[in-house]
């Protein structure tokens, strides 16, 4: 999977970091930041949005994301994230989709 490149223009002066307050999520070899539902990481002195560009399953997934399940759920546009074993798990139909 990989991800778009899209600039996040209007992101301000804010920078991310460890005390920044947002949540930061391991997502392959970088951090992307919760704000304001939407994923941002740091790219050459400016942030991205960090969005899949393709529609990826995640497969064999025995486990069903709920509010009670115990993993850390991440409003992402207009759903919700799930934060398990250093993915991003979305609910699309039937299946989970890596985010």
């Amino acid at each position: 999977m990989t991800a778009l490149h899209q600039e996040h223009a209007s992101h301000g002066t804010h920078t991310h970091g460890p005390d920044c307050g947002h949540t930061a999520v391991h997502h392959g070899d970088h951090l992307d930041y919760v704000h304001d539902g939407h994923l941002h990481r740091e790219h050459e002195g400016h942030w991205d949005e960090c969005e899949p560009s393709g529609h990826t399953t995640h497969e064999a997934h025995p486990h069903e994301h709920h509010d009670e399940c115990g993993h850390a759920r991440v409003q992402h546009g207009d759903h919700v994230d799930y934060l398990h074993d250093g993915h991003r798990h979305a609910e699309h139909g039937d299946h989970w989709d890596e985010h």
